[in-house]
C-alpha cells in the first residue's frame, strides 16, 4: 500500500496539520459572527437532556494519573462552554469556542487517539467532553453539522453507559464538533464538575416540541482479513410532547471500527 507523505516522517506529519489548521481557519472567516459566543451564567428556564459521566474508569492498561490530568484539563475547558446561548440560526463549534490547549493555558498531558493508536497528548481527555456533548445535542433539535467517530475501538467496555460508537472524537481545529440551531429557539449549554462526574446539560428558551429516544440496533463484533471490527446504527426516536405518541425514527450514524483489545469470540457473539 502507497503511503502518504504524512505516514513516511513526523515532519511531514506535523506540517500537514499546520496546513490543515490554517485552511479551516480560513474556510471559517467569512462565517464570523455566525458563530455561538455568548455565555450567561443563569438557566434557560426549559431542559432538554441531562447527562453525566465518569471521570474514572479503568481504560485497559493505561496509566491511572493521565485520568488524573484529563480531570484537570476538563476543569479548564469546560467554563470556555458553560452558559453558551446557541441562537437562531447560529452555530456551535467546539473548537470555536475552547480554543487550542495548550500548556501556556494550563492543560497538561492526557490520553489521545491518534492513527490508531492510544498516545500521550497535551490537552488530552477533552474527547469526554465532546462525546457528553454529542450526546446530549442528539436530544435536541439542534443539527450535528460536523462529529467525527474514531475508526477504532481502543478499550472494552468498562462502566461504559451509552451505546458504541455515539461519542465524537476532536483534534484542534480541523476536527470539530458543530451543531447547527435551525429553529426559532435559542439553546443554552451548561457544564461542571463533581468530584466523580462531569456533567452537562442543554436547555432553551421554550419547550422544544418533541422528546427523544437515543438507541442502538445491530450490534455485533466480526472478523475480516484477520482483524476484529466492532459495528452498530445509532437510532433516534422523536415523540410528541403533547401526546406522548411516537412521530417517527431515524437513522443517525452507522458505526463501523476495528477493536484494539483481545475479544472471547463465544462471549462476545461474534461472528467469522
Amino acid at each position: 500500500m502507497k503511503k502518504r507523505l504524512s505516514e513516511i516522517h513526523p515532519i511531514f506529519y506535523h506540517t500537514r496539520i499546520k496546513q490543515k489548521r490554517l485552511f479551516r481557519h480560513l474556510s471559517d472567516l467569512p462565517r464570523t459572527g455566525k458563530f455561538a459566543s455568548e455565555q450567561i451564567a443563569e438557566n434557560l428556564p426549559y431542559t432538554c437532556k441531562k447527562h453525566q459521566s465518569l471521570l474514572r474508569r479503568k481504560l485497559g492498561n493505561s496509566a491511572p494519573e493521565l485520568q488524573e490530568n484529563k480531570i484537570q484539563n476538563l476543569r479548564i475547558a469546560c467554563p470556555t462552554i458553560d452558559g453558551i446561548l446557541i441562537k437562531p440560526r447560529q452555530t456551535f463549534s467546539f473548537w470555536k469556542q475552547l480554543g487550542e490547549a495548550t500548556a501556556e493555558k494550563g492543560y497538561v498531558e492526557g490520553m489521545q487517539l491518534s492513527r490508531g493508536e492510544v498516545v500521550r497528548g497535551v490537552g488530552g481527555g477533552l474527547c469526554q467532553l465532546a462525546n457528553l456533548l454529542y450526546w446530549m445535542a442528539l436530544h435536541t433539535p439542534l443539527e450535528i453539522v460536523e462529529r467525527h467517530h474514531h475508526s477504532f475501538d481502543p478499550f472494552p467496555d468498562e462502566n461504559r453507559t451509552l451505546p458504541f460508537g455515539s461519542g465524537a472524537g476532536v483534534f484542534y481545529n480541523y476536527i470539530d464538533l458543530r451543531f447547527f440551531n435551525p429553529t426559532d429557539l435559542t439553546f443554552q449549554i451548561k457544564l461542571w464538575l463533581t468530584e466523580n462526574h462531569l456533567k452537562g446539560a442543554i436547555y432553551s428558551n421554550e419547550e422544544t416540541p418533541f422528546s427523544y429516544h437515543v438507541f442502538e440496533k445491530n450490534h455485533r463484533f466480526l472478523q475480516q482479513n484477520g482483524k476484529n471490527y466492532r459495528e452498530n446504527e445509532i437510532w433516534r426516536e422523536l415523540i410528541d410532547r403533547k401526546t406522548g405518541n411516537r412521530v417517527r425514527e431515524e437513522l443517525l450514524v452507522k458505526n463501523f471500527a476495528e477493536v484494539k483489545y483481545e475479544l472471547n469470540f463465544t462471549a462476545q457473539g461474534c461472528n467469522v
